[in-house]
């Protein structure tokens, strides 16, 4: 069983639970549990001589998983002679070598790193044909049933709450077979595939029912993405449009989470529900808010019977009656309304969120990709700018990989025409050209862009993020482009934080010596491109932090296009007129490549310029709705204490 400091329900609070939840601090610590657990299973099945007969899944929960019992084995002699392992699914058609096969997954993340015997190692075949298919799977089922069935089975879950690939609509009695992927599936591995259109349709899958049948069955879920869907698997009805729902029904599933994941189960979210608390000021504040929202009152509205009959008697008693409550929340929530998100000179900051001195900043803005800086906090971006700050910002990647083909080749060709035009002999140009121009042509789905085309993606995008810059009123010294290496490996799959991202970031830090930098605080995918960029930023200001001119840096967080922060948490909102907003639209109109149908889309079918106004509408909604000032939009953040 796992062992770890770990957060459990216990008594009470499984009421609203009906699945057994493991919360961990991050997923690293998690992966190291669960991979303890497995090599228990795998060494007493040793004693015992018998095999171990694991249930196996792909995507990017169980990566950790994976590096972690890889050196279990290296470093420790977990021998894996006696595994014999059946994978969950794999897409169709696929051939085994591709760069999104499961089977080549399985080799590069586990397979070819122990001494597991390859016969013993089971991946969905991509190659069958349909008429192949029936007979196959059922073969896959039977090889199972000899074996006594699958000891432990690792999973995942989709963001529709799939299992395996069954998707939403699954029967529980359902078996392997041939499915159709659901389009939020298709969506969300798109971007390992380069764009919708050349993701499958189909997938081969074991079936719920053989799932269901394992003696153990442990679900790993990271990030805020995947938050809701574990709060619906876990707490709400047992339904076939939930698949991981089913798990309920199972004696023996546990979800293993880290802390975002788990954060809208409800003895996370809301506590006071679940057990008596120490009502903290952030508990106070997320709990007064959230039943203003609920209630859709404004703060200063709710009665004492709004909190009585909503669970939260006990806040009253500690700190009532509710009209100090409110009027204490009311005034929290309103001094983090500024205009001035560098500091308002020559005022009392004393409740503002940022310092009036010095009266002008160094502000330091980190942009993960190419444009995030724009759609992000765009509004604030030329704000600090208008109000006389000295803004450097930098972009972390070139963000190559989400250039179109088609656009890299318009654009090698302009400098074909460009040459011929003013009569500039050059052969090295052309051949550039013709070889960019051989290669896409021939090139097949997912393949690795050659050398010349990503570095010809990476300059439309450099330049796009140039032109938003002088739009804002940037000079070019104070652009910075860090091409960070962990970024630059013409695929999907990154390589990890590595030290040389980390010296990138504290040398530009130290160079500019801000008074403010800004980041990207997006923690919905832990294994993505935002989440590393940050992941280098709190390494680097950590490391300099004993340096004198850190004493004056604050650390603001805002959120990208996806999501927004928790009305609960925003600790600086700054307000835009429509002018403002239309000023920001644009700013993102400069990214032109990332305009009508970009390669990433995402599960959103709007372009990030009405992702970014929606999104910032909604927020100057919340702050309307709650009793406050009426805006046309807002930009937040939060504040990272290091």
């Amino acid at each position: 069983m796992l062992k770890s400091k770990i957060d459990k329900a216990t008594g009470f609070e499984k009421r609203f639970e009906n699945i057994n939840t493991v919360v961990f601090e991050n997923s690293g610590e998690a992966s190291k549990a669960v991979a303890q657990e497995i090599a228990a299973l795998i060494q007493s099945k040793q004693k015992e001589n018998q095999p171990c007969i694991l249930g196996l899944a792909t995507g990017s929960s169980p990566k950790g998983l994976y590096a972690e019992l890889v050196r279990l084995h290296k470093e420790e002699g977990l021998s894996f002679k006696n595994v014999i392992s059946f994978n969950l699914d794999e897409y169709y058609p696929m051939e085994p070598n591709s760069i999104n096969s499961y089977v080549r997954f399985m080799k590069e993340l586990l397979f070819d790193h122990v001494d597991i015997l390859p016969e013993n190692a089971h991946v969905p075949d991509g190659l069958l044909t349909k008429e192949q298919i029936a007979d196959y799977c059922h073969e896959y089922e039977a090889k199972i049933e000899a074996l006594g069935g699958i000891d432990l089975q690792i999973l995942g879950i989709g963001g529709n709450g799939h299992i395996g690939f069954n998707e939403s609509g699954s029967l529980q009695n359902s078996k392997t077979r041939l499915v159709a992927l659901d389009h939020i599936t298709r969506v969300a591995a798109s971007k390992d595939f380069f764009g919708l259109n050349n993701t499958p349709r189909t997938a081969i899958t074991l079936g719920v029912k053989k799932i269901m049948e394992a003696k153990r069955v442990i679900l790993l879920a990271w990030g805020e993405g995947k938050a809701n869907i574990v709060k619906r698997s876990v707490e709400d009805e047992v339904t076939n449009r939930v698949p991981a729902s089913f798990l309920q029904e199972h004696d023996n599933a546990v979800f293993i989470l880290d802390k975002e994941a788990s954060s809208k189960l409800t003895r996370i979210n809301k506590p006071w529900l679940v057990e008596k608390i120490a009502w903290t000021d952030k508990l106070t504040r997320k709990a007064v808010l959230g039943l203003a929202l609920d209630l859709k009152k404004p703060i200063l509205m709710l009665t004492d019977a709004d909190y009585i009959e909503n669970g939260m008697s006990d806040l009253l008693a500690d700190s009532g009656p509710a009209y100090d409550i409110n009027i204490k929340i009311f005034n929290k929530l309103q001094n983090t309304i500024t205009g001035w998100p560098g500091g308002k000179p020559n005022a009392d900051d004393t409740n503002r969120p940022e310092r009036a001195e010095p009266a002008k900043k160094r502000v330091l803005i980190f942009s993960p990709h190419p444009d995030d800086d724009i759609i992000s906090m765009g509004g604030t971006f030329m704000r600090l700018q208008e109000q006389g700050h000295e803004v450097h910002v930098a972009y972390q990647t070139s963000g190559n990989i989400a250039v179109a083909d088609d656009e890299a080749l318009r654009f090698a060709r302009f400098v074909i025409d460009y040459n011929e035009k003013f009569n500039i002999k050059s052969e090295e140009a052309d051949n550039i050209y013709k070889k960019a121009q051989t290669f896409l042509e021939n090139k097949k789905n997912s393949e690795i862009d050659i050398p010349e085309v990503r570095y010809i993606k990476g300059l439309i995008r450099k330049g796009e993020a140039r032109a938003t810059s002088h739009f804002v009123g940037l000079t070019d010294d104070q652009i910075h482009f860090m091409e960070l290496p962990f970024y630059e490996t013409g695929t999907i799959e990154k390589k990890p934080i590595g030290q040389e991202d980390i010296q990138l970031t504290m040398d530009l830090i130290e160079k500019i010596k801000p008074h403010q930098i800004y980041a990207a605080g997006d923690l919905a995918d832990p294994h993505g491109t935002h989440k590393v960029c940050l992941d280098a930023i709190f390494e680097a200001v950590k490391a300099l932090k004993p340096k004198p001119f850190m004493d004056d840096c604050w650390l603001w967080l805002y959120r990208g296009a996806w999501q927004e922060w928790g009305i609960d948490e925003v600790e600086m909102a700054v307000p835009m007129s429509p002018d403002q907003v239309l000023a920001k639209r644009h700013g993102i109109f400069k990214h032109q490549s990332q305009k009508d149908g970009v390669v990433f889309q995402g599960t959103d079918a709007r372009e990030f310029w009405q992702r970014a106004e929606d999104r910032n509408s909604e927020t100057a909604a919340l702050y309307q709705q709650l009793g406050l000032a009426t805006y046309a939009a807002m930009e937040a953040f939060v504040r990272w204490h290091y």
